[in-house]
């Protein structure tokens, strides 16, 4: 209701405020001119689709894969903890070009920088929900002969499965900025590059059109990895306490 308040808000001073549509155009401007180029937004789209769903692809797998060394071998953490911050420190506008500069202008630098902005904050969810696995689970599966790999299956993997939907759902977010951002610093085609000829042409309505789009897409994704957790985790629906974790006080 909040969205649909500020479309009215919005509507109203851009049409009688006497603001030209050049500076802030009202959003059925905005829907009208989206309607008519949508071919050309759809066109844009595609590649910013593919390079974020690409690029979190790999950022998921690197970022299991690695939460598994760590969880399996303790001092990595330390080794690579340190690193893995530095590397969110890095400013994207200043990477991105660089990035670019170094790999050109195809797919590759589009998925290393999604994956750079959507890696860490799934490893760091990750890491934090094995460590939320009860004690005194680990301890009766090993009494019951279970191995190191067989407790983390059974216990340690289940138990971070909160955190992991919640590491998920902050990328995903990211997901489709880093993606566009990468087109803004280089590319033939994309929602960044769309926007970006948009204001050389001075057509506000058309990057705002363009942003609710990619706007779109992140609500989607997010709206994804919702059904996702809600599949994986069955028992949160049932009002049961996930496997590998026992009641708090």
């Amino acid at each position: 209701m909040s969205v649909g308040l500020l479309l009215v808000a919005w509507e109203l001073y851009a049409n009688h405020s006497g603001i030209k549509p050049t500076v802030l155009p009202a959003p059925s401007r905005v829907f009208e001119q989206a309607i008519l180029n949508r071919e050309a937004l759809v066109d844009n789209a595609i590649p910013t689709i593919r390079a974020t769903l690409l690029g979190f692809a790999c950022s998921l797998s690197a970022a299991f894969a690695l939460s598994i060394l760590v969880d399996f071998f303790r001092p990595l953490r330390r080794a690579l903890f340190p690193v893995f911050i530095v590397s969110q420190t890095l400013p994207l506008v200043a990477i991105a070009p660089l990035v670019v500069l170094w790999f050109g202008f195809g797919l590759a630098p589009k998925i290393m920088l999604v994956a750079l902005v959507t890696f860490f904050p799934m490893l760091v969810a990750l890491v934090q929900g094995y460590e939320a696995t009860e004690v005194e689970i680990g301890q009766m599966l090993r009494t019951m002969g279970a191995g190191r790999w067989r407790v983390f299956v059974l216990a340690r993997l289940p138990s971070a499965l909160p955190y992991f939907f919640a590491g998920l759902r902050i990328s995903i977010t990211y997901a489709v900025v880093g993606a566009i951002f990468a087109e803004y610093a280089g590319a033939a085609k994309g929602l960044g590059i769309y926007m970006l000829n948009a204001k050389n042409n001075f057509r506000p309505d058309l990057v705002l059109a363009a942003v609710a789009v990619s706007a779109g897409l992140t609500l989607g994704l997010f709206g994804l990895t919702v059904l996702l957790q809600r599949i994986a985790m069955p028992w949160e629906r049932a009002g049961r306490e996930p496997p590998g974790t026992g009641p708090r006080e």
